[in-house]
């Protein structure tokens, strides 16, 4: 579990958090609960790179579909593969626990700058 004051969270319900170098991007629990069971998730291409806001995938519930975005710039190193075969682990599994995309990022001090922080984030949709 990742400690919650290092995460940082999007008005569009992503988070971001940094572990050994890298960025880990994924729903918050917030947008997970909203969404309710989850059925599909879309994922992008290893490799290919995306700016701050850009549309990166889609999620879909029995409920809605709903598009991601990038919380920071930044270049995708790896796809959480088990969300291809099991998008249901979204709902099953800590929100922290469970990443869409581990990216690498060079603009993640200035990409955070009008993120906030969990403990924010939490009292804004609540």
């Amino acid at each position: 579990m990742v400690a919650r004051e290092s995460i940082f969270c999007s008005k569009s319900h992503e988070y971001v958090y940094e572990k050994d170098g890298a960025y880990y991007i994924g729903l918050t629990d917030f947008a997970i609960e909203q969404l309710g069971d989850i059925v599909f998730v879309e994922l992008p291409e290893i490799g290919s790179h995306y700016g701050k806001g850009e549309i990166f995938g889609t999620v879909e519930s029995v409920k809605a579909a709903s598009e991601l975005y990038m919380p920071i710039s930044g270049k995708i190193l790896e796809i959480n593969e088990q969300l291809i075969d099991k998008p249901e682990l979204l709902n099953e599994k800590e929100f922290d626990e469970i990443w869409l995309l581990k990216v690498s990022s060079e603009y993640y001090n200035v990409d955070c700058n009008d993120l906030m922080d969990y403990n924010t984030y939490k009292k804004e949709v609540e």
